[in-house]
């Protein structure tokens, strides 16, 4: 008899939990019929706003679509330059370069994954447009280094915040530590819809009204447009969805935190060959991914796939490796990036992920490695 398969994200769990408000707020939309750009989503910005603790939130149709009116809305374009990390999912890199500019891709710090503060002054050239740092895995990325940086040179900085919603940096929270924050509501994320979404943050207002206009295709009033846009709406259901999860919010955040902290300590005991996720003193993390370090990642991903225990690589391939953008990066070299993304390998994780099953992956953990 075959192991039960233990599921890498429980969405289904979580959805049991919040059923009737999820069917509620969706039937409200259907009551309604403001499919587009309905009471909900503005509703949502509000609560959005007021959580991260900034002055305005700009809901729209996915965690990339935000970063490109992000980039739209600070003018990045062809022949500019900006600074990332290219240890992040592709969106990050790919919306720089569909904007004709170039990714400039500095390697990350060997503990937290995310960019290295110490290298990014180094990459600033007159080029320059922008730093976007990635907050990976579920914890905020140094923002005060990186803000200083930017302050010193004239520079935005967008925090690519899709994996870190509702983390904190120094008390403060994700999404509201620089120019503009940018999420992701993809179903996996720590505040997940059931499609895409996504939302940006910011406390300039100049910069909020210009996105609201770039999200409906640069309109400024009823087909005038005054500037080059995209569809970048979120849909009303979602925005439903996503108020009856922000319910449960708080307790998922803290929940994700003890599993977090569940893990490390069983992996601790059990398989201390094994590098667990370094949380920084000032941070906290919502661990969007549970990933560790080990070594042979593809055979120990065999072993525990043939026990049942799911697992995924975030990520496999450095962008300044993936063909598409070898040549458009120049070549930097990021050893840090190169071998962690040959070690690591991410564990099932969220909030009804339970102590047994943890105990569970552990233990399988510890034999696929031996």
């Amino acid at each position: 008899m075959s192991a039960r398969l233990i599921p890498f994200i429980d969405l289904k769990a979580q959805y049991e939990a919040l059923k009737p408000r999820i069917l509620e707020r969706i039937n409200g939309v259907l009551d309604h019929g403001q499919y587009i750009m309905g009471p909900e989503v503005q509703e949502l910005e509000e609560r959005l706003a007021s959580y991260v603790g900034v002055k305005h939130c700009v809901a729209a149709s996915s965690g990339t679509d935000t970063l490109l009116i992000a980039m739209m809305t600070l003018g990045i374009g062809r022949g500019d330059e900006v600074i990332t990390t290219p240890f992040t999912f592709v969106a990050t890199g790919e919306m720089i370069a569909l904007l004709g500019a170039r990714p400039i891709f500095v390697d990350i710090d060997a503990r937290t994954c995310n960019i290295d503060p110490d290298k990014i002054e180094e990459a600033i050239t007159p080029k320059t447009k922008a730093i976007v740092p990635v907050s990976l895995y579920g914890q905020c990325a140094n923002m005060d280094p990186i803000n200083a940086i930017a302050d010193r040179h004239g520079l935005p900085v967008i925090e690519d915040a899709a994996q870190s919603f509702g983390a904190t940096y120094k008390g403060r929270r994700s999404c509201g530590l620089s120019t503009v924050g940018s999420t992701s509501f993809f179903p996996s994320k720590p505040l997940g819809g059931y499609g895409d979404g996504g939302a940006l943050f910011t406390n300039d207002d100049h910069l909020a009204a210009v996105m609201r206009e770039i999200r409906v295709h640069g309109q400024e009033r009823r087909y005038y447009h005054s500037r080059i846009g995209i569809n970048g709406r979120l849909d009303t259901i979602q925005a439903a969805i996503l108020l009856a999860k922000l319910e449960r919010f708080d307790w998922e955040v803290k929940q994700r935190q003890k599993v977090g902290a569940s893990y490390t300590a069983l992996l601790y005991a059990e398989c201390p060959g094994v590098t667990t996720p370094y949380i920084e003193p000032n941070n906290t993390s919502v661990f969007a991914q549970y990933s560790i370090l080990v070594n042979d990642r593809d055979g120990v991903a065999r072993r525990l796939g043939e026990q049942g225990i799911p697992t995924a690589v975030h990520y496999p391939v450095p962008l300044n490796r993936q063909p598409a953008y070898i040549d458009l990066c120049g070549g930097r070299a990021t050893p840090i990036s190169d071998e962690i993304a040959a070690r690591v390998i991410s564990l099932p994780i969220g909030p009804d992920l339970g102590l047994a099953d943890q105990q569970r992956i552990v233990s399988a953990l510890k034999s696929a490695l031996l």
